[in-house]
Parts: C-alpha cells; sequence; structure tokens
C-alpha cells in the first residue's frame, strides 16, 4: 500500500490541552487552603467594602465640617486682631496727645535746671557779681549761646505739633460727629419706617378683626336659627311623644296587648313582656307538672349514670390488673434478652481483641514512610 500524508487532527490534542487546563484550574480552586479550610463569605467582604465607604465618607464630611469651622474661627482670630490693633493704636495716639498737652517738659518742677524756664538771672539776683563768690555763680563761661533762638525754634516746633494734633482731633471730631449725625438720621428713617409699617399693621388688624366680628355675627345669627328650629322639632317631637304614651296599651293595661301575632312568630302568638299582666292558673298548672316531669327524668339519669361509673370502674380496674401482668411479663423478657445480649457482647469483645491482636503482632508489621503520604490529594479527582 502506499503511504499517504494525512492532515493532523488538532481537534484531539485542543481536547487534551483544553481537559489537562481545566484540571490544573480544579487543582488550584481544591487544594487551595484559604478557600478550603477557612471558607470566603463574599457577603461579609461586601458589607465589610460598604461600611468602610461610608466610615471613609463620613470622615471626609466631619474633616470639610472641621475645615470649613477652622476658616470661620481664623477669620474671626484675625477680625479680632485687627481691631485690637486699631484700638492700641487710638490709645497710643491719645497717650501721645495727652503727655504733649499735659505732661510737658517745660512745666515739670526741675524745668528751670535743665531748660533754665525761670526768670533771667538778672531779675532774680539781688546782689552784682563782683560781690559774690565763685561758689555763688549762676552764669559760666560758655553757657547760654545762642539759648533764646533754641527756645524760639522748639517753642515755635511745639506750637506748630499743638497746632496739628489740634486740627487732627477737630478733624476725627468733625468726622465722628457727621458719623453720628448720618447714625441718627439712619435711626429716624428706620423709626419712621417702623411707624409706617405699625400703622400698616394696625390698619390690617382693624379690618381682619371687623370681617372677623362680621363673620362671627353672622355665625351667630345662623346658629340661633338652627338652636330654634332643633327646638321647634324636639318640642313637636316631644308632644307626640306623650300623646303615643297616653294612648298607648301601655297605660290602658289591656290584656290582649300582652299578645301580639307578628310575621317572625310563626309557632303562636308572641308575648310581649312590657305589656303581660301575669300568668293564668291553667299555665301555672302546666309549669308545676313540667317541672315534676323534669325532676323525674333527671333522676332517671342520674341513675343510669352511677350504674354506666359503677361499670367503668370495674373495666378500668380490669384493665389495670392486665397491664400489670403485661408489665411483668415484659421485664420478665427484658431481663432475658438483656442477659442474652451480655453473652454475645462478651463474644464480639473476645472476637475483636483476637482480631485486633492478630492485626498488631501479625499483619501492620510496616510503618509507613513520607512517600506513602505524598501519593494522596495529588489529584483533583
Amino acid at each position: 500500500m502506499y503511504k499517504v500524508d494525512l492532515p493532523v487532527d488538532e481537534s484531539v490534542q485542543q481536547a487534551v490541552e483544553r481537559r489537562r487546563a481545566a484540571e490544573a484550574e480544579r487543582k488550584s480552586r481544591i487544594f487551595n487552603t484559604r478557600n478550603r479550610v477557612i471558607g470566603v463569605d463574599l457577603r461579609a467582604l461586601h458589607k465589610q467594602q460598604e461600611e468602610k465607604r461610608e466610615r471613609l465618607e463620613m470622615e471626609k464630611q466631619r474633616d470639610m465640617a472641621h475645615d470649613l469651622l477652622r476658616l470661620s474661627l481664623d477669620e474671626m482670630v484675625l477680625q479680632q486682631k485687627k481691631e485690637e490693633e486699631e484700638m492700641r493704636r487710638e490709645l497710643a495716639l491719645d497717650l501721645v496727645q495727652y503727655r504733649a498737652i499735659h505732661q510737658r517738659a517745660e512745666d515739670s518742677r526741675d524745668a528751670d535746671i535743665n531748660y533754665d524756664r525761670q526768670e533771667a538771672p538778672d531779675a532774680c539776683i539781688s546782689v552784682s557779681d563782683s560781690a559774690l563768690g565763685p561758689a555763688s555763680m549762676q552764669v559760666f563761661l560758655g553757657e547760654g549761646i545762642n539759648e533764646n533762638e533754641k527756645k524760639r525754634a522748639q517753642m515755635e516746633m511745639n506750637e506748630r505739633n499743638l497746632r496739628a494734633q489740634r486740627e487732627e482731633r477737630e478733624k476725627q471730631e468733625r468726622e465722628q460727629k457727621n458719623r453720628e449725625l448720618l447714625t441718627e438720621r439712619e435711626l429716624v428713617e428706620k423709626d419712621l419706617r417702623v411707624v409706617q409699617l405699625n400703622a400698616l399693621e394696625e390698619e390690617c388688624k382693624r379690618v381682619a378683626r371687623t370681617a372677623l366680628s362680621h363673620y362671627n355675627q353672622a355665625q351667630a345669627e345662623e346658629r340661633m336659627e338652627r338652636e330654634r328650629q332643633e327646638k321647634l322639632m324636639r318640642e313637636g317631637e316631644e308632644l307626640a311623644e306623650v300623646q303615643y304614651t297616653v294612648t298607648s296599651d301601655l297605660l290602658t293595661e289591656r290584656p290582649e296587648a300582652a299578645k301580639r301575632i307578628t310575621e317572625s312568630s310563626a309557632k303562636g302568638p308572641r308575648v310581649l313582656t312590657d305589656r303581660w299582666k301575669g300568668m293564668t292558673p291553667q299555665q301555672i298548672g302546666d309549669i308545676h307538672r313540667k317541672r315534676e316531669e323534669q325532676c323525674f327524668e333527671k333522676e332517671r339519669l342520674r341513675e343510669m349514670e352511677r350504674r354506666r361509673d359503677l361499670a367503668w370502674d370495674y373495666h378500668l380496674r380490669e384493665q389495670a390488673r392486665q397491664q400489670e401482668r403485661d408489665e411483668t411479663r415484659d421485664k420478665e423478657l427484658q431481663r432475658e434478652r438483656r442477659v442474652q445480649l451480655d453473652r454475645y457482647n462478651q463474644q464480639l469483645a473476645r472476637e475483636q481483641q483476637a482480631h485486633q491482636h492478630y492485626l498488631d503482632r501479625q499483619l501492620y508489621t510496616n510503618r509507613p514512610t513520607g512517600q506513602y503520604f505524598t501519593q494522596f490529594s495529588s489529584s483533583s479527582r
């Protein structure tokens, strides 16, 4: 025969590879200790993820709220610092102005020593310099040069400072006065607006009160008319009831009124209890005869009940005796079965001991090695 090159069937090889991949995936799933021993609770894991996501979201919102609160507090602190600095600056300016006006160096008690603010030496010295000694000298050589020009320049500078401070204070007072005027004008406008709003509110309340009074008056008139109609209707009903009561069978006391045939009473006339005037002697006799018959019947039933109880007690006693005899016989049978079972168990115990002795002494003489245990769990099948 001739040799023919047939195409290789790859489907078989693909099937083998597919089975090998499935077997590898099966081994990885079965021999995974975490999934086999511990297990994975997907629902609990998803719940933990949701709780963690919610906790992170709450922490994020809390951090955002804390940031907003911190920013607002920082703004408040900055505003407070700015106000404190403005207050310190105003206090410093007031202190400088007070010292320049009320605590000048020229007005101090020792100003004659430092600035020579007292009268000239010639005016305060009553004797001449030639008559005084070296220790009585008031003016020394080189002292008092250009003293008057310095004093004049210093006085002019003080005057300029005082004038500038006075102008600054006057300017501040004018600004403060303008602010107060603006504030007063705003307050007056607000008061006028409040007065106008109060007037409008009072007018609205007055109109509402008028409308409410008209509505209440109409309601009162309607209620009075309704009460009058109800009173007339009630009086008419009461008069009709009185007339019916006077002419009814209750006050007339007719014996025939106690018996009335109605549509629902198929067996005979129905007795009206509210109009019944008593029973006849025949009815009383029927009642006594019926009661005696019931007494005789009750006595007969009581005698039958007593005989039935006696018979039933005798039957129960006989049944109890039979049950005791059955229990005694069952106990004897159980005792015999226990004795036979104990003998059989002893025989089984002896056979088991002999078999265990055979296994331990003759059959299982070789101990398994590690290679014996490695042959298990090597396949998913």
